[in-house]
């Protein structure tokens, strides 16, 4: 990752200057937009780790999921030629576990954190677009104070922190288009883990999905547009035994389903446990919850 990042500047840096025209008098054929409004490739809905504001109650213990982080376009290009978008953008995130245990609230029992960035292409075709997005990712997790007992001075239930580290890259392909109803993407990705801690883990994994967004469905609240949709993600991964999880919404957005938001709804997950110092446990789970769509 160390040498990756620094190659990913020198990429980035020699974009911009082939993509400055070379006279004023000269029609380029590529136009570039630093530091662009909005986000080119947007967040996948069902994916835990995309970069998102939001809060997913969990109805069978009252834990929470507390999700903070920011994807950032950096630069866009607009090739006019064939009609694509190439955008290089930045992401930090990370989500934790919220508990409560001997009458303390809300105590941070486990963490995920990650930092990276992307590169995203699309090209429009028909009445949709292709997308695709490669991604570069530090994911770390940790068990923070939330999960220790100071009165006994050792870990809750023995469950003690691991060395949990993730770098991986990944490459999603997809399609998006919009008929009469609303929207529709669909989407799979392949990931390579080029360190893994525990050893255990499998570095190659994959997930695919969809999007399902109905406009029309019912009248617009406080003028804005209201979006009824459902999200489903299934993720194959290594842990270390190859399984699938299933993470399944269906909600509601208020503002235009491409941009700014609020999100409310359910979900259903099925599989490993998605904070990773639990990596080795399979939960089900019901959650309510909501989130902003800020780009």
């Amino acid at each position: 990752m160390k040498k990756i990042f620094p190659l990913l500047l020198i990429c980035f840096f020699t974009l911009i200057i082939q993509a400055q025209p070379k006279s004023p008098k000269v029609n380029s054929k590529i136009k570039m937009d630093l530091f662009p409004s909005g986000l080119h490739f947007l967040p996948l809905k069902a994916n835990y780790q995309e970069a998102r504001f939001g809060l997913l109650y969990y109805t069978d213990n009252s834990n929470l999921k507390l999700d903070i982080g920011n994807n950032v376009d950096l630069v866009r290009f607009y090739f006019r030629d064939i009609d694509g978008t190439l955008s290089l953008s930045i992401e930090f995130m990370g989500y934790a576990l919220s508990t409560s245990y001997k009458g303390n609230r809300l105590q941070i029992d486990a963490l995920d954190g990650f930092f990276g960035g992307n590169a995203a292409f699309s090209k429009n075709y028909e009445n949709g677009k292709f997308i695709s997005r490669f991604r570069i990712i530090h994911n770390s997790a940790h068990l923070v104070d939330g999960h220790y007992d100071k009165t006994l001075g050792k870990w809750i239930n023995n469950i003690t922190p691991i060395p949990f580290t993730r770098d991986f890259g990944e490459l999603t392909f997809g399609y998006q288009f919009y008929p009469n109803f609303g929207s529709l993407r669909t989407y799979v990705t392949a990931a390579y883990a080029t360190l893994v801690r525990p050893s255990t883990l499998q570095k190659w994994s994959t997930y695919f999905g969809y999007e399902l967004a109905f406009k029309n469905v019912i009248d617009k609240v406080f003028n804005q547009d209201a979006n009824l949709f459902i999200a489903n993600q299934f993720n194959i991964v290594g842990t270390p035994t190859y399984k699938l999880n299933t993470n399944l919404m269906g909600g509601i957005k208020f503002g235009d389903w491409d941009g700014k938001g609020l999100i409310f709804y359910l979900s259903y997950y099925v599989g490993a446990n998605p904070f990773s110092e639990y990596y080795s446990q399979r939960i089900k789970k019901f959650g309510i919850g909501f989130f902003v769509d800020f780009f």
